[in-house]
């Protein structure tokens, strides 16, 4: 049986930081789990840098979840990718969602993080996990990766033990590099 990674995402995640993983954790050969709010189809969007003095949005591609985040057992899985976009605003509200995450760094299993998902970090109850550690994320979440007790990257990549953090999608070449190196 292969290695699952769970993907915890919902509406409004960027479609590239939810593909992108997808794919190469099946192109590896492990099980990719997509855990949302419910099981249902979600609706993606792709940000792009236009020119704004922010990113701008579009609608993206449609993508079916596996997995409602009440029916998550975590130690099933060996890691964690947590998408960007706007979808960590409003997931982490969900009461499942804090369980779920502080079991990856309780167990000391890699969490792949980008983009705006340092958002759901705020709900992991043992800010310990964060403290004295780096960590990089769209550059309007450094007062959320502070707020951790973490030290804000300037660098689009960043790994520091169990965490691999990303700036916004470009770099996920390089972050599902070093996310797949510890999963292995």
């Amino acid at each position: 049986m292969s290695k699952k990674i769970l993907i915890l995402t919902g509406d409004a995640a960027e479609s590239l930081e939810v593909y992108y993983p997808y794919f190469r954790v099946l192109e590896e050969g492990f099980e990719a789990v997509i855990a949302a709010p419910s099981v249902k189809t979600l609706r993606t969007v792709v940000h792009d840098f236009e020119g704004w003095d922010t990113y701008t949005e579009k609608p993206g591609y449609q993508l079916n979840s596996h997995i409602a985040f009440s029916e998550v057992d975590p130690s099933e899985y060996a890691g964690l990718i947590i998408p960007g976009g706007r979808a960590p605003e409003y997931i982490r509200l969900d009461d499942n969602v804090p369980r779920i995450v502080s079991h990856f760094f309780e167990a000391n299993k890699p969490v792949g993080a980008i983009c705006h998902a340092a958002l759901i970090l705020a709900v992991v109850n043992n800010r310990s996990h964060f403290e004295g550690r780096s960590m990089t994320a769209y550059s309007a979440c450094r007062p959320d990766v502070e707020v951790l007790g973490a030290t804000y990257a300037k660098e689009t990549l960043c790994v520091d033990g169990n965490i691999i953090s990303g700036h916004a999608w470009p770099d996920l070449p390089g972050f599902m590099r070093e996310f797949l190196k510890q999963v292995k």
